[in-house]
């Protein structure tokens, strides 16, 4: 079993003072040493204004010959690519927060008056920190291609080509932190060579791939090995996964270089890996190049990415909902919740329908779905074919646009007394009172009992269930309060279909059948 999934394949090096250098592996699942350190770190804007038109790239989108015949050596293709494939260092300041007294400590501190009682000694200082990942240019007038946690933070940022020279000062267009991508600027007057695209959509199983980049700091390192799968997600790294998998060596530094196809045709960004150690072993991730230049562009000509709205919660329909549901196939997207007044909501989508297309394509998963809404312009017209008890209806939706604004974190509320639910065991509840709406941040057309602690090897902890949670309805029927959940429950003869909401949400769960109390 794969242990984390480590996000960053770049690598820092912290300066304590000028006398001295310290080389630390630094992976985003891997922070715990470094949080107070890039907490205090003041951010750039994430986009400057940008007036430019579209960047000029190269674009080839002839398929891949796949006759079976091998390679003996890429050698000729390296030498077209290499050239594009550049080193990026970023530096930004970061405040040390001073040492730490060993009587700071309020077991200790009893023992002395308040007047004489040790503090914290006052020794915060700043000092630079430079990371170093990759970048890959992508037009002749100098943009650049990397990853958003490559120069997330920097006060500069400076790139270098495998060939050597000077460093260049590259300007940073924008980033894009949902795809994990970043665009930068140079103006060099020596001719560039960029790197040519191709469609990553006809990527098949297989097919043999190259990363090239800059792995810790060793120089340009090439790396192959073949595509090991597409359409890759799930994994909380960023908003919107839809990853190459593949098992060319990805390492520290890597991030942000190229992912190149048997004929030096750009094909991914790499972003992440799963590891234990974290180095290499062989799953690596990248962003696919539509997605990376869809990014790209928007950002060039809009400077930032403006994506649609559909104002609907969708989950993954999995094996127990689709049985619930009555769905033949589990194939689709199963809306968990609609925007009250939302583009859905207006023409009649709602809760429990399952979305298998749209705009006449089919809808494999709910983070498919997500994608292909994300990147419908807002104000377009789409359409929709939803599974509803059975039915098929078709739905013409005036998509909206996102808004970026995150929901507040809410406290943990001191609620009422719970009372533990003997017709679903390892669950408590309560109800959900003017206070703990507050204190939860629940919207006021939210109603239900709320969960208050789990067995952590329950079935509704299996489910997905965590405390915070709020069951608005059993077994598609509402209910106001803990009294009707247990009540429901309590005649249900079969697995209890939830509908629940919480911060991300709402959202259908499964729990199995209730066992019944002797």
């Amino acid at each position: 079993m794969v242990n984390r999934v480590v996000t960053s394949c770049d690598f820092w090096v912290f300066v304590p003072n000028a006398d001295q250098l310290r080389i630390s592996g630094c992976f985003r699942a891997s922070m715990k040493h470094w949080i107070p350190l890039i907490a205090a770190v003041c951010l750039l804007p994430f986009t400057l204004p940008a007036k430019n038109g579209p960047p000029n790239i190269q674009y080839d989108k002839e398929p891949l010959p796949r006759d079976g015949n091998g390679f003996s050596s890429f050698a000729a293709v390296i030498k077209k690519v290499g050239p594009a494939v550049l080193t990026v260092s970023a530096t930004k300041t970061v405040s040390d927060a001073g040492m730490r007294s060993p009587f700071d400590d309020p077991t200790l501190r009893r023992f002395f008056d308040d007047e004489d009682a040790p503090r914290r000694m006052p020794r915060e200082r700043e000092r630079q920190e430079h990371g170093m990942g990759s970048g890959v240019i992508v037009s002749p007038d100098g943009y650049i291609l990397s990853n958003n946690h490559v120069v997330e933070g920097a006060e500069e940022i400076k790139v270098r080509f495998s060939t050597g020279g000077p460093e260049y000062e590259a300007k940073l267009v924008g980033t894009d932190p949902p795809t994990d991508i970043a665009v930068l600027k140079i103006n060099v007057t020596n001719a560039l060579t960029p790197i040519t695209m191709t469609d990553s959509s006809t990527l098949q199983v297989g097919d043999v791939v190259l990363a090239v980049g800059n792995p810790f700091g060793v120089g340009q390192t090439v790396t192959m090995g073949i595509v090991s799968a597409t359409g890759r997600g799930g994994f909380g790294i960023v908003d919107y996964e839809d990853f190459i998998q593949t098992d060319a060596s990805i390492n520290p530094g890597n991030s942000g270089g190229a992912l190149v196809d048997a004929r030096g045709r750009l094909v991914g960004i790499p972003t992440a890996i799963v590891s234990r150690s974290g180095g290499s072993m062989g799953i690596g991730f990248a962003v696919p190049v539509d997605l990376a230049r869809y990014v790209m562009e928007r950002i060039i000509t809009e400077g930032k990415v403006i994506r649609g709205y559909l104002g609907v919660y969708v989950q993954e329909l999995t094996p127990e909902l689709a049985k619930a549901f009555n769905i033949a196939e589990g194939i689709g997207a199963l809306v968990g919740g609609v925007v009250t007044n939302g583009p859905a909501a207006r023409i009649g989508i709602r809760e429990g329908d399952v979305i298998v297309e749209m705009n006449g394509k089919k809808v494999d998963d709910s983070r498919g779905l997500r994608l292909a809404i994300a990147q419908a312009p807002p104000n377009s017209t789409a359409t929709f074919k939803v599974r509803r008890d059975g039915e098929t209806r078709n739905f013409k939706v005036n998509l909206g646009q996102l808004e970026t604004d995150e929901m507040a974190q809410a406290q943990e509320p001191q609620r009422a007394p719970a009372r533990r639910n003997d017709a679903v065991p390892g669950i408590e509840i309560t109800d959900l009172d003017a206070r703990t709406r507050t204190q939860l941040g629940i919207p006021n057309e939210v109603r239900g009992a709320v969960i208050t602690n789990l067995d952590p090897e329950s079935n509704a902890a299996d489910s997905g269930l965590r405390p915070g949670d709020v069951i608005m309805e059993v077994n598609r029927q509402k209910i106001r309060n803990a009294r009707e959940f247990t009540e429901l429950s309590r005649k249900a003869t079969g697995p209890l279909l939830l509908r629940v909401w919480s911060r991300n949400g709402s959202r259908y769960a499964v729990i199995e059948p209730p066992r019944r109390p002797r």
